[in-house]
């Protein structure tokens, strides 16, 4: 039990960001995805096997506490048999005692063992999660890395090739652009008022050679 936890703690609490690093240039995220899936459900299986000790202790604790009862059960009725002198009950009271005094003590030992072994197997199962929730970390770090370098790549598509030398070419480009667009719009519209304008002369002109043509 306690060699497998090990195993799979020195698996899981191994230096990973180093294998990460190889594979962070085909696909980061997916790969560590994976890794934790597999952490995880290792963590699942170890912790079944954890609850396994736990109830294997409680058990050794309840015959330890139960041989205990019968050893001192025993005992008197040892004590009440050799009083009223019936030495074939005593001896049989007595050696039961014995026996049941040796499970008693054997009980016991195999119990603080186990509680002992369960408390290194809760650590180390505790250790696990807070890699995994290290790991889990680790993945939010690398989606930011991702989604970072999809964004520059978008903006790098948009921005052209220049990107890396000059990334506000374009958008100057386009700045120059609208500028001149806004020029030759503003020039049209100046050339259109002018004709407006000359055109509202001639008719006032007109309009007043007309008035004095009639009064003469």
């Amino acid at each position: 039990m306690s060699s497998l936890l090990q195993r799979v703690k020195d698996t899981i609490l191994a230096d990973f960001h180093e294998v990460l690093d190889q594979k962070e240039k085909q696909n980061p995220i997916a790969h560590l995805n994976q890794y934790i899936r597999n952490c995880e459900n290792e963590a699942k299986k170890i912790a079944k096997l954890v609850d396994r000790h736990r109830l294997l202790k409680n058990e050794f604790y309840r015959d330890w506490k139960k041989a205990e009862h019968m050893a001192e059960k025993r005992r008197r009725q040892s004590e009440i048999a050799k009083q009223a002198e019936e030495f074939s009950l005593y001896e049989l009271a007595d050696k039961e005692q014995r026996q049941y005094e040796e499970r008693a003590s054997h009980l016991k030992q195999a119990y603080e063992n186990t509680l002992e072994q369960l408390q290194e197997l809760e650590e180390k199962y505790h250790d696990m999660k807070l890699k995994i929730k290290d790991m889990h970390t680790r993945r939010l770090e690398l989606m930011g890395k991702e989604n970072l370098v999809r964004v520059k790549n978008k903006i790098s598509s948009v921005l052209g090739d220049s990107y890396a030398g000059d990334t506000d070419f374009r958008f100057k480009e386009m700045e120059q652009y609208i500028e001149n667009l806004d020029a030759k719009i503003s020039d049209a519209y100046d050339r259109s008022m002018l004709d407006q304008r000359i055109a509202d002369l001639e008719t006032k002109l007109k309009n007043q050679q007309k008035s004095t043509s009639t009064h003469d």
